[in-house]
Protein backbone atom coordinates (compact mmCIF):
# COMPACT_ATOMS: atom_id res chain seq x y z
CA UNK A 1 0.00 0.00 0.00
CA UNK A 2 2.75 2.50 0.96
CA UNK A 3 4.06 1.65 -2.75
CA UNK A 4 0.71 2.73 -3.93
CA UNK A 5 1.06 6.15 -1.82
CA UNK A 6 4.61 6.75 -3.23
CA UNK A 7 2.99 6.08 -7.19
CA UNK A 8 0.56 8.47 -6.97
CA UNK A 9 2.61 11.26 -5.12
CA UNK A 10 5.31 10.99 -7.79
CA UNK A 11 2.47 11.03 -10.74
CA UNK A 12 1.09 14.30 -8.36
CA UNK A 13 4.98 16.04 -8.75
CA UNK A 14 4.93 14.79 -12.87
CA UNK A 15 1.59 16.57 -13.22
CA UNK A 16 2.69 19.33 -12.29
CA UNK A 17 5.65 19.13 -14.44
CA UNK A 18 4.51 17.80 -17.42
CA UNK A 19 3.44 21.33 -18.91
CA UNK A 20 7.54 22.08 -18.84
CA UNK A 21 8.57 18.44 -19.92
CA UNK A 22 8.66 17.46 -23.63
CA UNK A 23 5.37 15.30 -24.76
CA UNK A 24 8.08 11.96 -25.72
CA UNK A 25 9.09 12.39 -21.84
CA UNK A 26 5.64 12.63 -20.37
CA UNK A 27 4.62 9.99 -22.55
CA UNK A 28 7.44 7.87 -21.75
CA UNK A 29 7.26 8.17 -17.94
CA UNK A 30 3.13 7.89 -18.21
CA UNK A 31 3.95 3.97 -19.89
CA UNK A 32 6.68 3.95 -16.96
CA UNK A 33 4.13 4.43 -14.21
CA UNK A 34 0.76 2.65 -16.39
CA UNK A 35 3.50 -0.56 -16.64
CA UNK A 36 4.42 -0.19 -12.74
CA UNK A 37 0.83 0.00 -11.85
CA UNK A 38 -0.49 -3.18 -13.47
CA UNK A 39 2.41 -5.62 -12.62
CA UNK A 40 1.51 -4.58 -9.44
CA UNK A 41 -2.08 -5.64 -9.90
CA UNK A 42 -0.97 -8.81 -11.01
CA UNK A 43 0.72 -9.53 -8.43
CA UNK A 44 -1.78 -8.39 -5.76
CA UNK A 45 -4.36 -10.68 -7.51
CA UNK A 46 -2.35 -13.47 -7.90
CA UNK A 47 -0.72 -13.35 -4.15
CA UNK A 48 -4.29 -12.97 -2.63
CA UNK A 49 -5.98 -16.23 -5.18
CA UNK A 50 -4.43 -18.63 -2.96
CA UNK A 51 -5.55 -17.25 0.31
CA UNK A 52 -8.84 -17.03 2.11
CA UNK A 53 -9.48 -14.36 4.54
CA UNK A 54 -11.46 -15.38 7.62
Amino acid sequence: MLFLVAALLLLGVMLGTVAHAPLSFSVAAGLVIAVWLGIFALRERHGRRGTSVH
